[in-house]
Parts: structure tokens; sequence; C-alpha cells
């Protein structure tokens, strides 16, 4: 049996045994109704923490040197492969369209992992702890990004990738699945028809199913973001962080590795987490105060967050009243005009499901809402190169120059480069 974690049922708190594969508590997945957001979800805790002695500093230190993996759900390192996931870079912003910020801007680029974007964090768990339980057969749904993260992956780890996606996703992620090696299975209606589909196949074939807000194993992988973020900023954590927000688990998976350390005694509090979403998806946070889930039709085109039943509903909602998180929502054209910005002021070119983490940020502080000096950090998850559909309206391209240099100094001088 595996002592080094159990897990643990977020909605009748039933403990399991952490040895072999679980998604769901059983008794709480037969209380599952249509058209709301499922229960039984489970989460991951360790035993091992509070033996752990010294300092904080000292605490993070031994953690920082064994790789985390005394709160990671597998027995060694080495089954997480060779392509590097995570420790991906933060950059300090000063200014934007040249006025200088009252506060701290920094940004975290999550589109520098292996698949450009941060379903790499996750899919790498899964594959690792699927190697360690003899799984060599993975599936998740996806509306591109888990799925060619996973397709990804499995080709690093020799290990088969069954994808199952709308055929409406966007052809880059879909080429992304196909390149990597994966079987892609383009299916004729939505994400949440695919996910169904993708927990028969698991039902019937026993294939290991990488669905987050299915499998507790990617939260694990997922929080690895949070203890990142404590090494890099050490005794000085940002005040808040924006995370974008579809179905809920990237939200899950900050508190959780938050809560991980905080329970370790290393952070003595947890960041105010600011959780975006689009505002023709915001099934999330539109139910996050209210007893009873209703559920609206998403309409946004930014696909990665665009989700009409979040499954780690209740998860996520816990998480965010527990630890007091705030919330905004902003349209596809403030998305859009985000990505810009951030673009061109950065050089960091993100898809539209990140930039909505940047439009939030830049919504609180159209508002007021950003105290002066504060530290804030955005999640940026994934490579705009994704979906550049998106932003083809906002783009134009110039008409062709004849190739003589008066033309081209005509251009130069219309554009304001010659003065």
């Amino acid at each position: 049996m595996n002592k080094k974690f159990i897990y643990s049922c977020v909605t009748c708190s039933a403990e399991y045994p952490g040895e072999g594969v679980h998604y769901r508590c059983p008794s709480c997945a037969k209380s599952d109704v249509e058209g709301q957001p499922h229960r039984g979800m489970l989460k991951v805790e360790y035993s091992q923490w509070y033996k752990f002695k010294g300092s904080p500093e000292e605490r993070l230190s031994f953690l920082q040197n064994e790789g985390f993996l005394s709160l990671l759900p597998i027995q060694n390192l080495k089954s997480l492969g060779y392509l590097r996931v995570g420790n991906t870079p933060v950059y300090t912003i000063n200014m934007l369209d040249a006025k200088v910020l009252p506060f701290q801007l920094m940004l975290k680029d999550d589109s520098q992992n292996p698949t450009f974007s941060f379903k790499d964090r996750a899919s790498a768990m899964v594959s690792a702890f699927a190697k360690e339980n003899g799984k060599n057969i993975l599936l998740a749904a996806s509306t591109g990004n888990a799925g060619s993260s996973l397709a990804g992956i499995c080709a690093s780890q020799g290990q088969k990738a069954i994808i199952l996606a709308p055929a409406a996703a966007p052809i880059a992620k879909l080429t992304q699945i196909i390149m990597y090696g994966a079987l892609l299975i383009a299916v004729d209606g939505n994400y949440d028809a695919a996910f169904d589909l993708s927990v028969q196949l698991t039902e019937k074939y026993g294939w290991y199913n990488r669905n987050t807000a299915y499998n507790p194993i990617t939260t694990e992988g997922k929080k690895t973001v949070a203890f990142e973020i404590v090494s890099q900023f050490l005794n000085e954590l940002p005040d808040r962080i924006y995370v974008p927000c579809g179905d809920g688990v990237i939200l899950c998976g900050v508190y959780k590795g938050f809560e991980d350390l905080l329970n370790m005694g290393i952070i003595d509090k947890i960041p105010v987490i600011i959780a975006v979403q689009a505002e023709g998806s915001d099934n999330l946070i539109r139910n996050f105060y209210t007893d009873t889930f209703v559920a609206k039709p998403s309409a946004t085109r930014a696909d990665s967050i665009s989700v009409d039943i979040p499954r780690n509903f209740y998860m996520a909602k816990h998480y965010h009243l527990k630890y007091q998180g705030e919330n905004v929502t902003v349209s596809d054209q403030e998305i859009m005009e985000a990505s810009a910005t951030l673009s061109r002021n950065t050089g960091i070119f993100s898809e539209p499901a990140a930039a909505a983490a940047f439009a939030g940020m830049l919504k609180n502080m159209s508002e007021g809402r950003i105290p002066e000096q504060s530290r804030n950090l955005i999640l940026l998850t994934g490579s705009g190169l994704k979906d550049v559909n998106f932003v083809r309206t906002h783009v134009l391209t110039p008409q062709p120059v004849k190739a003589d240099l008066g033309s081209v100094s005509r251009f130069l001088e219309k554009n304001g480069y010659l003065k």
C-alpha cells in the first residue's frame, strides 16, 4: 500500500488508499445529475508533511533539493521523463504603452513548456503515474491543449495516446496532436460529448484517463506552479495572482500547491487568487456565491476556457471561498485587445485563454482595483500560435510595396519611421 498519500472525497470526505488508479468517489459519483457539475472529486492528501522539522526556509530547501518529491504522487522523479516541464520563467514588467505602472507586474510564461501550454504540468504527472502503475495507453477529451499536451508527453515516454477532440477545435492544436503520433478521434460534438465518450472508453477498456476534473493526479501536476512561485519569490510572494478559468482545475491546482506549503509551515498565507473568465463563459465564478448551480451555454472564442458545466466546480468553489479569492469577467473584445497589448509591450504572444488573465488585470487596473506597490502575477498559460485565428481580425497585413528604395522609403515615412 502507498503510505505516502491517500485520496479524499471533496464531497463526503471518504478516504481511499493511495495505491492504484482512482478517479472519483464511487459513492458520490452515483448522485450525478444531468446539467450539474459532478460531485465526488478526489483530492490527494499527503501524510508526511508534518514530519518535516526546522525553519520554513530549511523545510523549503529540503523540498527543493528533492524536487518536491515528498509532495508529489509518484515514487521517482525519473518517471517524469526527459522533457523539461515547468520551471518556467517569470518576467517583471515596469511599463505598458510607455506608462510606468504604479504596481509591480510579473508574468509567468508557461507557453515555454514542451507543447507550449500549462497543460504539460498535468500531462507529465499523469504520464509518470501511469508508468509507475503499468498503464501504457492513455486517453483524454480535449478542446486542443490538453490533447496536444498528452500526445507530446506520451511521445517522449513511449506511451500511446488517444485524443477525443471536437472536430471544430483550432487546427493548430489538432495538427499538434497528429504530429505527436497520437490517435485523434475528431468528435462530431462539443467537449462534453468528447468527455463522456472518453469516460465510457476508460470504463470499457481500462485505459488510463487524463481528463481534468476526473483524474485527481492532474491537479497534482498543475499545483507545481505554486511550488515554483514560492521557490522563485521566497519571502516576497505576489500579493495577487491572476488565473484564467474554465472548468476550474488550474484554479484548484494553484490553491492546492499553496495549501500544501501552508500545511508545511513554509508560507503563512496564500496570495489573493483572482479567477478570470470570459463574459460569455462565466459558469464557474457566476455560481460561486449561489446555492443552486445554473448553467448557460458558453459563447466565447477563447476555446480553452469555454465550458458549459465546469466539472471541477465544487472543489474550485470550496477553495475560492475558503481563501477569499476574487473574480473578474472580460469580453472577447477585451481579450483580443489585451493579447495585442501584451504582445507589443512584452514580446509574449499568448493564446486567448492566457490573454484573458492579462485582460482581467487590465480591467482591474482601469477600475482602480489594484493597490499601489502591490505585487501582481499573471499566469500566461499558452502560446498564441495555438489559435492565431482569434486575433486575425486585429492584425492588418499591409499591401505589397514595390521592391525599390523610393517605394519602401515612402512606406516608412507613412508609418512614422522617417521624420
